[in-house]
C-alpha cells in the first residue's frame, strides 16, 4: 500500500474527530456533552511534525473529555463502541497502532482517550487549572508541559471547560513573567565571562561549550520575552526561528558557535547580547537599560553585564512574596533532566521540596 500524502497531525486529528469519532459518540451517547481536542505530547501538538514523525506514536488520535460522572458511567462503554466501530484506516493512516515499545502485533488499540478535564490536566501538568493556578504551580511546571497543554487544538468544547482552562494557562501572570525573565538574564550573567576566561588559558573546547550554553539560554530568553513557552531541546531551535528576533540574531549565534578563535567568538556573542538587550528595551517592561557591552571588571573580557537587566526586572515586581523568591526561577531554569521535566510529579517534588536545614 502506498504511503498517503503527509497531512499535519492536528488537521488529521480534526478530521478524524468530525468524520469518524463524533458520529459514533452521538450514536452511542447522544445526550452526553463532551469536549474534543488534541493536547499533550507529540510534535504535531506543537505544529512541528513532518513526514518523519509518522514513524512512531503518530496517527489518528485525540482526547474526548466528559464530566467525571459521565466518564465513570459511560467511558468504558464508549471506548468499547469506538473499538468495535472505528474504521481500520482513516485517510490512509491506521487507526490502531502500537505505541513505541509495544508489540505491534498484539497491541492494536485505538488512540481516542476518554477522560475528564481534571484527570487529564492533573496527570499531564500536576495541577488542575480549572480550579486555579498558584505561583508555586507555575514555577513547578516545566515550560514544555505548559506548551503541550496550551498548543494543539480544541475541536469541540461542549463542556465549556477546556477553553477557560487553556486561557488561564496561556501565559504567566505579569509578576511571575518578570521573575522568570529576571532569572533567565541571571543565568547569562553567571557564565558570560567564562568564555574569555576559558580562552585565556587555552581551553578552546571549554570556551565552545560555555558558548553553546549561552546561546541556548539566549534562545530560551527570546521565547520567554515573546510569551512563548520554550520546548525541550529537539524543538528549541525550531521554536526560536519563529520569534521576531530570530532572523537578525541567528547569524551571530551560529558564528559564535562555529568560531575557531576567541575574538570572533566574543564579537558575535556581544552582538547577540546587545540585540537581546535592545529587544528587552522594546518590551517596555522596565526603564531602558544601556544595551552596550563592557569589560568584565578589570579583566579583558567583554560582557553585557546581564545582571543589570535582571535587577531592572526584579525592581518592577509588585508582589512582595515574589520579590523574596530565590533567583532560580521556574523548575526548568535549574533542572536539566528529561526524566524530571517530563514527569510532573518529579518536577513538582523537586520545585516544591523544602529547603535543606542549615
Amino acid at each position: 500500500m502506498s504511503t498517503p500524502a503527509f497531512l499535519p497531525g492536528l488537521e488529521l486529528a480534526r478530521r478524524f474527530y468530525h468524520e469518524a469519532v463524533r458520529p459514533l459518540l452521538e450514536e452511542a451517547a447522544p445526550a452526553t456533552p463532551h469536549s474534543a481536542a488534541l493536547l499533550g505530547p507529540g510534535s504535531e501538538v506543537l505544529g512541528f511534525d513532518t513526514p518523519r514523525s509518522r514513524d512512531h506514536d503518530w496517527g489518528p488520535r485525540l482526547q474526548i473529555f466528559l464530566t467525571p460522572r459521565d466518564t465513570d458511567r459511560h467511558g468504558p462503554r464508549l471506548h468499547h463502541h469506538l473499538a468495535q466501530n472505528l474504521p481500520a484506516d482513516f485517510l490512509g493512516h491506521p487507526v490502531r497502532f502500537a505505541p513505541t515499545g509495544q508489540d505491534p502485533h498484539t497491541d492494536t488499540r485505538h488512540h481516542v482517550e476518554i477522560t475528564d478535564p481534571t484527570t487529564w490536566f492533573t496527570a499531564h501538568l500536576g495541577l488542575d487549572p480549572t480550579t486555579g493556578v498558584t505561583p508555586a504551580d507555575w514555577l513547578a511546571t516545566p515550560t514544555q508541559l505548559l506548551a503541550q497543554a496550551t498548543a494543539g487544538a480544541v475541536f469541540h468544547d461542549g463542556l465549556h471547560r477546556l477553553a477557560p482552562a487553556r486561557l488561564r494557562l496561556r501565559w504567566y501572570p505579569r509578576d511571575l513573567w518578570l521573575h522568570v525573565l529576571a532569572c533567565q538574564w541571571r543565568r547569562l550573567a553567571q557564565e558570560e565571562a567564562f568564555v574569555g576566561r576559558c580562552a585565556e588559558v587555552g581551553d578552546d573546547l571549554g570556551a565552545t561549550v560555555v558558548t553553546a550554553r549561552l546561546v541556548r539560554d539566549l534562545m530560551r530568553l527570546h521565547l520567554l520575552m515573546h510569551r512563548r513557552y520554550p520546548p525541550y531541546s529537539k524543538w528549541l531551535g525550531t521554536a526560536f526561528t519563529r520569534t521576531p528576533a530570530a532572523a537578525g540574531l541567528t547569524p551571530h549565534l551560529k558564528a559564535a558557535l562555529t568560531a575557531t578563535d576567541h575574538p570572533t567568538r566574543e564579537h558575535h556573542l556581544c552582538l547577540a547580547y546587545e540585540r537581546t538587550a535592545r529587544e528587552h528595551n522594546r518590551l517596555g517592561l522596565t526603564d531602558p537599560v544601556d544595551p552596550s557591552t563592557r569589560p568584565f571588571h578589570d579583566r579583558p573580557f567583554r560582557v553585557l553585564g546581564a545582571d543589570r537587566l535582571a535587577a531592572a526586572l526584579r525592581s518592577r515586581i509588585t508582589d512582595p512574596a515574589l520579590r523574596e523568591l530565590p533567583e532560580a526561577g521556574a523548575v526548568d531554569q535549574y533542572v536539566d533532566s528529561t526524566d524530571v521535566l517530563t514527569r510532573p510529579h518529579l518536577a513538582r517534588a523537586t520545585a516544591l521540596a523544602p529547603p535543606p536545614r542549615p
